[in-house]
């Protein structure tokens, strides 16, 4: 296989823009349950309104929205957020959907929680942090929350694949947006925890499409026969480990939350 162009942290997040990338994220594993638990535990401050940056299509913002008063929910991409409307909750008159750069979006406020997925890790750090910093209340957290399968026992062979294939020229399985926030004096952490393993079946199928909801691995920078050999490797992965064309797979949520300290280093991760 040729070897794929790598792209740079501007285009692979203008990649979300694609409505492609928009129906992939239906694929996705939700987050569990005991996740918004432990978000509306750290809400101590009124009025109970939430921040959702770079919201995608509200997988965070939708539940959530039944348990606050307010959430804006904003994303830089039209596409996300028309898909975000069309999902369960996502018309609720409490949730407010916002298209832009949480950077310079026009946002409400002040905030008592601000959260963010993985997605916190394309925004411009320092410009982000500084404007949270300002639309959130005294004792407001900024609550980062990842999610996925936990231990995969065919772990290894799919990350020779999406090495194989991925935009992103520094792909590491083991990067953390907490830590590399911390590293650069960006968030003062006050807490973190882990959800319980909840079981989640997928089919065969699904969890392949799931990836092309990522920025390095969307069928946007791939050719058709590229995307086919990915699908393909991808599939010979995992179907051993099968039943019935379905995978059984065990999610698992971190949390981390804390206070933004906006006087740190500049700029995305370098």
């Amino acid at each position: 296989m040729v070897e794929p162009a790598k792209h740079t942290r501007p285009e692979l997040g203008e990649v979300f823009a694609n409505p492609g990338v928009a129906d992939a994220y239906a694929h996705r594993a939700p987050y569990p349950p005991e996740v918004f638990d432990i978000l509306e535990e750290l809400i101590t401050e009124e009025p109970r309104a939430v921040l959702d940056i770079g919201a995608g299509d509200g997988a965070i913002a939708r539940p959530l929205a039944s348990r606050v008063g307010q959430v804006d929910a904003v994303d830089v991409s039209a596409a996300m957020i028309e898909a975000g409307r069309r999902r369960p909750g996502g018309e609720r008159p409490n949730l407010r959907w916002i298209v832009g750069a949480v950077e310079t979006a026009e946002l409400g406020g002040p905030y008592a929680l601000v959260t963010a997925g993985a997605s916190l890790h394309w925004m411009r750090w320092r410009l982000t942090l500084n404007r949270l910093a300002r639309a959130m209340t005294p004792h407001a957290y900024l609550a980062i929350v990842e999610h996925g399968p936990r231990e995969v026992p065919w772990q290894d062979d799919l990350v020779t694949v999406i090495k194989r294939h991925s935009r992103y020229p520094d792909y590491d399985p083991r990067f953390s947006v907490v830590g590399a926030l911390q590293q650069r004096g960006l968030l003062e952490l006050s807490g973190s925890a882990e959800s319980s393993p909840t079981p989640f079946r997928q089919s065969v199928s699904d969890y392949v499409e799931q990836f092309h909801s990522t920025s390095s691995l969307a069928r946007e920078h791939m050719s058709e026969q590229e995307a086919r050999d990915f699908d393909l490797a991808v599939e010979q992965v995992v179907r051993p480990w099968a039943h019935d064309d379905t995978l059984e797979l065990t999610i698992v949520a971190t949390l981390a939350w804390g206070r933004p300290r906006p006087a740190g280093d500049a700029g995305r991760r370098e």
